[in-house]
């Protein structure tokens, strides 16, 4: 296999997966970023922006609008931090908890899908070799 197999591979496969979570999630109306969002919101409550961002892997210019898109549907709240008004820290309301868990559910969902065949063995590699990668691409 080669360097080039490699990365049709890995496009082809972060596609599929995205278009399969996408499916999983039409009855929410989510859009497209906002369910990673609010995973890591789930259990990362009142974060800033820009840790949203970082956590992500997403530009500080889409969070914003994503965030001030989640606000207005009434997914999110952005508060001011006491004795700092440049910071402002985001909570999810009711409603962003509820969606939250159904995109969390749906994560699992298509990950069983994506597994499926696969022995806890073979999970475990693949999950050591992905981590391996990402360090790479972080720190190389």
């Amino acid at each position: 296999m080669t360097a080039r197999d490699f990365s049709f591979r890995l496009m082809q496969m972060q596609s599929l997966f995205h278009k399969r979570l996408l499916k999983e999630l039409e009855p929410t109306e989510l859009s497209t970023g906002q369910p990673k969002v609010l995973a890591f919101l789930r259990s990362h409550e009142g974060q800033s922006q820009k840790e949203i961002a970082r956590a992500c892997q997403l530009e500080p210019g889409s969070v914003t609008v994503l965030l001030q898109r989640m606000e207005k549907q009434g997914i999110l709240e952005r508060r001011q931090c006491e004795g700092d008004r440049k910071s402002r820290r985001v909570t999810l309301t009711e409603r962003g908890k509820e969606l939250a868990r159904a995109s969390v559910e749906s994560f699992y969902r298509t990950e069983e899908l994506a597994f499926a065949g696969f022995s806890e063995e073979e999970k475990a590699t693949l999950m050591a070799f992905c981590e391996r990668i990402v360090d790479n691409l972080q720190n190389g």
